[in-house]
């Protein structure tokens, strides 16, 4: 029986195999590209960061996946850079010299770039957490944390940008009504202004009307967070969200299901 060596070696986006003991020992080396071997997915991400080693370890890391990295190390560059060039996913962080990472969200929003954000952070109290959702981030992860953790939140991210699932553009609830394409909500006829975040979330509820979606459930779905069970967020956003869908109205549709979660439906 023929032997075989396979020699597996890392050469920049490729990985050669060498096949040895074949008729007439003849030697054979053909290369295959990584992204077919591991299925790797290239992302072109946007680090605004301005810790050298927070920037080192985040650069090797999805350098390592396939991933294209521009940096930027202030608010400033950052923000410029997000308005020129298209990106897959922004990771930004909040303390930056310039403009402070909360700003530059906000500021990407305003000029309808509706590209991921996720906010790297020590801050971690809910109300630092709130407000990087009112600047309408996507996720949010403290530091320090696991270069692995990161890289399942890019790959949930990516997969979602990717993936094409035919659904219905338009969802109704009795009178309220979501517009998935336009982003925009009406009500009795009345259109109700909403963050991205805040739209996310209705969004989720009526995907799942008449179903009780615990804290956890949302957590996961509207902002891809690890569960904290200690964090009001859900709390404040479902709060958030009943002023201005329920407030004005005799029927109210968003309810709380005590010890369970939260529901769209029709009261009992």
């Amino acid at each position: 029986m023929e032997k075989y060596h396979k020699n597996v070696k890392k050469v920049t986006n490729f990985v050669t195999y060498s096949v040895l003991g074949t008729p007439y020992n003849a030697i054979f080396v053909f290369y295959i590209p990584l992204h077919l071997l591991f299925k790797t997915i290239s992302v072109e991400l946007l680090l605004i960061e301005d810790e050298p080693s927070v920037i080192s370890l985040i650069e090797r890391g999805l350098k390592e996946e396939g991933h294209h990295i521009s940096i930027a190390m202030d608010g400033y560059t950052g923000l410029k850079m997000a308005g020129l060039n298209h990106y897959d996913l922004i990771l930004l962080d909040v303390m930056l010299p310039g403009m402070n990472g909360m700003d530059v969200c906000r500021n990407i929003r305003m000029s309808n770039n509706e590209v991921p954000i996720i906010i790297l952070t020590a801050l971690n109290q809910t109300e630092d957490i709130v407000e990087a959702f009112d600047r309408d981030a996507d996720d949010y992860l403290t530091k320090p944390f696991r270069l692995e953790e990161l890289k399942a939140r890019i790959n949930r991210y990516n997969r979602k940008s990717k993936v094409i699932v035919e659904q219905k553009n338009i969802l109704t609830f009795d009178d309220l009504q979501l517009d998935r394409d336009s982003k925009s909500v009406q009500r009795a006829g009345v259109p109700i202004i909403l963050t991205a975040t805040e739209f996310r979330l209705l969004e989720f509820l009526m995907l799942n009307r008449n179903k009780v979606l615990t804290r956890i459930d949302i957590l996961e779905e509207v902002w891809g967070m690890d569960v904290d069970l200690s964090t009001n967020v859900v709390d404040v956003y479902v709060n958030y969200l009943r002023k201005k869908i329920d407030k004005q109205f005799a029927r109210k549709l968003i309810h709380t299901v005590i010890g369970m979660g939260y529901v769209i439906r029709h009261e009992n």
